[in-house]
């Protein structure tokens, strides 16, 4: 690759291309957009512009832009017109951010699962308070799949079978994309439904309030983790006597604390319900950071549907690995702002 680029270059007459450093720089990031930037999962198309979608919330950040040419890289690949490239004057992490307060205190039904980090980053210990009511809801056992394809379908099906037995039913994904995706699925099967993601935002607020609606009509809502954040989802007395809002979640994330976040969507407030996750050794999580055992349980003989503790394990690794990537990443970061308070002039 890079003696192709040097032959490329030769042939070039932008000076731009005979800084080779900046050059590589540059293929670098029209690589990365082309290939690891994905509409409808890191990014999407809002009235001409990328817009960077944020992969925890669900939500767009319009005010955001990806650094080093890199957001032009994914606008040239769009066939957009290509903004300028924004300068950089300061940069403030969010532990840095959050340590210059003097007072800090903070509250989510997640934060056990951080105590380590919370301790050692921002000196406050976390103390776990017993919920108002006590938790009832019923976490089903996980499914794993050979392929997408053959999940999605099973995804598909689990809805239609508990939605005619009059149960709301929500359903997480990690990507605009994935959300429309099952949409069509739905459709398919001529199954009512309401997709909430970041393209229908304006939306959430009455889409939330129809979400837990039971019965003959029990609502269907396929959403990113966008779906109903800080809110309880109120069931009807339809919702309540069959069994109460039961939470699909499609796909594993890099933390955790996330899948926990939308499984919790269920049995708020003491109310019946239930969860259940779907997932594909084709996912995001394990071609990333366990592809030699995914590819190790789906070469074992059998269906598309896997069984056994082996294929739960792949993912659970998986999830591991990526959380400590993360920490690492965090605590890099921190590393930075201690060197900076101490050595830079203000600091």
């Amino acid at each position: 690759g890079e003696h192709r680029a040097e032959q490329m270059w030769d042939e070039l007459d932008d000076p731009i291309w005979r800084a080779t450093r900046r050059a590589k720089e540059l293929i670098k990031q029209a690589l990365v957009a082309k290939h690891c930037y994905i509409r409808g999962q890191q990014y999407a198309i809002v009235e001409g512009r990328v817009v960077i979608v944020d992969e925890y919330t669900g939500r767009f950040l319009p005010d955001r832009s990806w650094e080093h040419g890199l957001h032009q890289s994914v606008e040239a690949k769009e066939g957009l017109d290509v903004t300028a490239d924004r300068e950089t004057l300061a940069r403030l992490s969010f532990q840095r951010f959050f340590r210059m307060y003097p007072f800090l205190c903070g509250m989510t039904g997640t934060a056990a699962d951080a105590t380590r980090e919370m301790e050692r980053v921002y000196d406050r210990a976390v103390m776990e308070i017993p919920t108002n009511r006590p938790v009832i809801r019923k976490q089903w056992p996980a499914r794993v799949f050979r392929s997408a394809e053959a999940k999605w379908e099973a995804v598909a099906a689990s809805i239609a079978d508990l939605h005619a037995k009059g149960r709301p039913v929500l359903v997480g994904t990690r990507s605009i994309a994935a959300s429309e995706h099952l949409s069509e699925l739905l459709n398919e099967r001529g199954l009512e439904h309401q997709v909430l993601n970041a393209n229908f935002d304006k939306d959430e607020a009455e889409l939330i309030a129809r979400a837990g609606a039971g019965g003959a009509d029990a609502a269907i809502t396929v959403a990113t983790n966008m779906a109903g954040r800080g809110t309880d989802i109120k069931l009807d007395e339809a919702a309540h006597a069959a069994g109460g809002l039961h939470v699909v979640l499609t796909e594993m994330h890099s933390a955790k604390r996330i899948d926990r976040q939308f499984i919790g969507r269920a049995g708020r407030q003491g109310d019946p319900g239930s969860a259940q996750t779907f997932v594909s050794l084709d996912d995001e999580i394990v071609r990333q950071h366990a592809p030699a055992l995914a590819a190790t349980v789906a070469a074992r003989p059998g269906g598309e549907e896997r069984s056994g503790a082996l294929a739960l394990r792949v993912f659970e690794i998986a999830q591991r690995r990526a959380q400590a990537r993360d920490r690492r990443n965090r605590a890099s970061v921190m590393r930075q702002d201690d060197w900076i308070d101490k050595y830079l002039p203000g600091g």
